[in-house]
C-alpha cells in the first residue's frame, strides 16, 4: 500500500486547524468598533433618520462618530473605500448609478427598508379637481383646462417641478413631451421648496395649483392628499434612461397609474463592515420610520427647527414615542451575535 508523505499529512492537519480556528472566531465586540456615517448636505431630513439609527447603534455598544455632510456620489465612494460605514441615502430607483460607480455589490450592500415605499407624481388642488372633474394629467392638453393653472398669465399651466439636475426634472420633461403637453404646460424648474411655498400661498388665496410631489416630504403634511389635493393619473407609463423598461404595474399605486415608480429608501453600507458586524447589519434591517413621521419631521425642519441639535432632539423624541418597538429591535439585533 502506498504511504502518504508526512508533509501532506501535516499540511492537511494545519489546514483543518485553520478552518476550525477561523470558524470559531467571534465577531468583533461592538465597543471596539467605531462607526462613521454621512447624509446629503442638501436634504437635512436624512440627518433625522441617521440619528435614529445612531441612537440604536450606541445602545448596542458601538462607538459612533458625529454624522458628516456630503454629496451623494461622494458618500457612496466613501462607504466603498471604508471611510464611512453606512448612510441612509440608498434610494431606489434613483441611486443605482451612484451605487454602481462606487464599486457595486463587491464593495457595498443595500440593507433593510428605512421608510416604506413612498408615492411620487402630480397633484392638483381638490377644489379644481372636483369642479372640473380633472383626474388625468392628459386633460391639461385642453387649453381651457391648462389655463386654470396659469399663474404667470402666459396661457400655459404652471407645473411646479424639481431642482435642476434632479432625476425628477428629467422625468417631468420627458413626460410632458410624450404626453404631448408642451404646448399647454410649462415646467417651472427651480428651488423646489421656494416654488412649493409660492404654490401654497396661491392655494390659500383660492387659486388652482399643479405640482410634482413625492413622499416623504413636508408638503403632504401641509396639503393633505384626499383633503386639500388629489393625485392625477397619467395616460400611460413613460420614463427615460434606466427606467424606460418600467411598466404600468411598476408605476401604479392602489390601481392608479401615477407615472412614477414607488421609491424605496434603504441603508447602504460597506460590504466588509456588514459581513463582520452581524449585530449592526440586523439593526439596519430592522429600523423603519413611517412616511407620516417623516412628513411631520420635514415640516418641523421647514418651520425653523433645522439646527443639528434640533434634529437630534427630534430623533430622541421619536425613539421615546416608539420605545416598545425600538427596544424589540434592539433585542433582536443583539441576538445576531450568537
Amino acid at each position: 500500500m502506498k504511504k502518504t508523505p508526512l508533509k501532506i499529512i501535516l499540511g492537511t492537519i494545519i489546514t483543518s486547524l485553520l478552518i476550525i480556528f477561523t470558524s470559531c472566531q467571534q465577531v468583533p465586540n461592538p465597543s471596539s468598533v467605531i462607526i462613521s456615517s454621512a447624509y446629503n448636505s442638501g436634504w437635512i431630513e436624512e440627518l433625522f433618520q441617521t440619528e435614529i439609527v445612531n441612537i440604536g447603534l450606541k445602545q448596542l455598544g458601538y462607538k459612533v462618530n458625529k454624522p458628516k455632510q456630503s454629496d451623494y456620489p461622494v458618500i457612496y465612494i466613501s462607504i466603498a473605500n471604508g471611510d464611512l460605514e453606512y448612510s441612509t441615502v440608498y434610494y431606489q430607483p434613483g441611486h443605482e448609478k451612484f451605487f454602481t460607480n462606487a464599486g457595486g455589490e463587491k464593495k457595498l450592500e443595500g440593507v433593510g427598508f428605512l421608510t416604506p415605499p413612498g408615492k411620487q407624481g402630480y397633484q392638483i388642488d381638490k377644489r379644481t379637481a372636483d369642479k372640473y372633474n380633472i383626474t388625468n394629467l392628459k386633460q391639461l392638453k385642453d387649453p381651457e383646462i391648462a389655463k386654470l393653472f396659469d399663474s404667470d398669465k402666459n396661457g400655459k399651466a404652471n407645473l411646479v417641478g424639481c431642482n435642476p439636475g434632479w432625476a425628477c426634472e428629467l422625468n417631468i420633461d420627458h413626460q410632458l413631451e410624450k404626453y404631448e403637453l408642451e404646448d399647454t404646460v410649462e415646467h417651472n424648474s427651480g428651488q423646489y421648496t421656494v416654488l412649493l411655498a409660492d404654490a401654497i400661498t396661491r392655494y390659500k388665496k383660492g387659486e388652482s395649483i399643479l405640482y410634482y410631489a413625492y413622499n416623504p416630504h413636508w408638503i403632504s403634511a401641509v396639503l393633505k392628499p384626499g383633503e386639500d389635493v388629489v393625485w392625477l393619473t397619467v395616460p400611460f407609463t413613460s420614463l427615460p434612461n434606466n427606467m424606460a423598461s418600467l411598466s404600468e404595474k411598476d408605476t401604479s399605486v392602489d390601481g392608479k397609474n401615477l407615472g412614477f415608480p414607488r421609491s424605496k429608501q434603504s441603508i447602504v453600507a460597506n460590504k466588509k463592515f456588514i459581513e463582520s458586524n452581524p449585530v449592526a447589519k440586523k439593526w439596519f434591517e430592522l429600523v423603519e420610520i413611517p412616511i407620516a413621521d417623516m412628513n411631520r419631521e420635514s415640516l418641523r425642519i421647514k418651520e425653523g427647527e433645522d439646527k443639528e441639535e434640533d434634529i437630534l432632539r427630534h430623533a430622541q423624541e421619536w425613539v421615546k414615542n416608539n420605545q416598545e418597538k425600538y427596544d424589540t429591535w434592539l433585542k433582536i439585533a443583539r441576538q445576531a451575535s450568537n
